[in-house]
């Protein structure tokens, strides 16, 4: 599978507890820090509910 990089670009303040998790569940806990994940359904979905809060590239 191919892996990609998750950057966190915008806070998660006055964000619904769900979205927060996401990010959280996703490895990401402040601003500009990236993560990097294999590109898995469960994963892919997860970006696609926080998709407005992160910038994702392909590796």
């Amino acid at each position: 599978m191919s892996k990609i990089k998750i950057t966190q670009v915008k806070s998660i303040i006055d964000r619904s507890k769900r979205q927060k998790d996401t990010i959280k569940a996703l490895g990401l806990r402040k601003m500009n820090q990236s993560v990097v994940h294999e590109a898995t359904p469960q994963i892919i979905g997860m970006v696609n509910k926080v998709n407005h809060l992160i910038k994702v590239e392909q590796l």
